[in-house]
């Protein structure tokens, strides 16, 4: 048994904390940010769509990005918003994203983007039996849809010539049209639907789930903010030592390495959604994901969300309430069967320029291991880089090559251990 702290209470973070204390570890979680529920902004793992999205198996870092970047952009109706006053906290991170989206170096992140993603599914269906939660994980896979038949044309065409990894795809039935229609009359010409995918149920009771697995394994939970130094080769938290130390604090995590010497180039991707109460949206309704408005609606256990955006910025820069404002716009005139009063809610997804995460072991301290920066996919991946994450802390062989993960791809400073 080793003494292990984990921290950051993120989804990936909480996820590696459960997975270390099933190996048979005592572990220590230092969660310093509070989750409210109810609360306009928050860690991006409590307020995501709750799509376990397999099918994202390339980076968005991508030729096809760069291609497609004008027509994305907020101003013009798309879901990409680079605020000009924020061009400090976006501009040196755009500089590395096109390096990251060069042909070779996009298919280098494919190669291991797809290598976990493939995994991911497996890696939830075994952690969700351990939790023994009933309908924590749904795996009812989730549509694709289109307000008109000149878009379905175009959007077929896409995913038809996509790498989808694992996932399949089928046209919707005509059953399933019809019912997709009485929660958006005016919204849905035609779609298709995604198997191979999944939804976690609801985010509070998958992080209650979660912590009390780790409490009923003996974890321990600090609400405290954590510092990081370094005496004799080894990570202290706080003045404290352990065998392990796994930062895994999403943006937190900047700061947290870089005073150790790594580099790393990390930003807030700031995502916005919109929830109401689930009066008239069946509860068996999978994912939607409205291809048009760049819009994914989720039905949760008691409530509907509305979920869109890309913002690059500052994360404690002053929300824009224009991301909400066009939310609500959308829920109208697709005629969603969901009405106000509406929650707002904004939160930071903890992104590397090149879409991958950073999941290893430090070279500048010997018990230092680290997981962080999932971007859009923390919920989908958070189970499997638990599982890498015990294969690290274990010494063990990782289900897949970790190489394109090192923190290090992005250069660093300072003596190596």
């Amino acid at each position: 048994m080793m003494k292990v702290f984990v921290v950051g209470g993120g989804v990936v973070g909480l996820c590696s904390a459960v997975a270390l204390a099933e190996a048979g570890h005592d572990i220590c979680l230092w969660d310093a940010e509070s989750h409210q529920k109810g609360a306009q902004t928050g860690p991006a793992s409590w307020g995501n769509a709750g799509h376990i999205a397999t099918e994202q198996v390339t980076p968005l870092a991508s030729p096809d990005s760069l291609l497609t970047f004008a027509r994305r952009l907020f101003c013009l109706g798309g879901p990409l918003a680079m605020p000009p006053g924020q061009f400090a906290a976006w501009g040196p991170f755009a500089l590395r994203f096109l390096a990251a989206s060069r042909p070779a170096s996009y298919r280098a992140g494919s190669t291991a983007l797809h290598a976990l993603a493939t995994q991911a599914l497996p890696a939830w269906q075994r952690l969700a039996a351990r939790l023994r939660e009933p309908g924590l994980l749904r795996e009812q896979g989730h549509y694709v849809t289109w307000e008109s038949g000149r878009s379905a044309t175009a959007g077929r065409a896409h995913w038809a010539r996509s790498d989808i990894g694992p996932c399949t795809i089928a046209p919707i039935t005509s059953e399933e049209c019809t019912q997709l229609q009485t929660i958006s009359p005016s919204g849905i010409a035609d779609g298709i639907r995604f198997s191979g995918t999944a939804q976690i149920a609801d985010l509070d009771m998958l992080r209650e789930t979660l912590l009390h697995r780790l409490t009923a394994l003996g974890g321990t939970v600090r609400h405290e903010a954590a510092e990081l130094s370094l005496a004799h080769g080894n990570v202290l938290v706080n003045g404290v030592s352990a065998d392990q130390v796994l930062v895994s604090a999403g943006l937190g995590s900047k700061a947290l390495l870089e005073a150790l010497g790594h580099t790393v180039p990390i930003i807030a991707e700031r995502g916005y959604h919109i929830r109401a109460q689930a009066e008239r949206w069946p509860a068996d309704m999978p994912p939607i994901v409205f291809e048009d408005r760049n819009m994914i609606v989720t039905r949760y256990k008691d409530s509907v969300q509305a979920a869109s955006f890309v913002e690059f910025s500052a994360s404690d820069a002053p929300a824009d309430p224009r991301k909400w404002e066009r939310l609500e716009s959308h829920v109208a005139e697709l005629g969603l069967t969901v009405s106000p009063p509406y929650r707002r809610w904004m939160g930071c997804r903890p992104t590397l320029p090149d879409y991958l995460p950073a999941i290893g072991r430090s070279r500048r301290a010997r018990n230092l291991l680290y997981a962080f920066g999932h971007q859009h996919l923390g919920l989908t991946l958070a189970a499997i880089t638990a599982d890498l994450v015990v294969n690290l802390a274990d010494g063990t062989q990782p289900k897949v090559d970790m190489t394109a993960f090192d923190i290090d791809r992005f250069g660093g400073k300072g003596i190596e251990r």
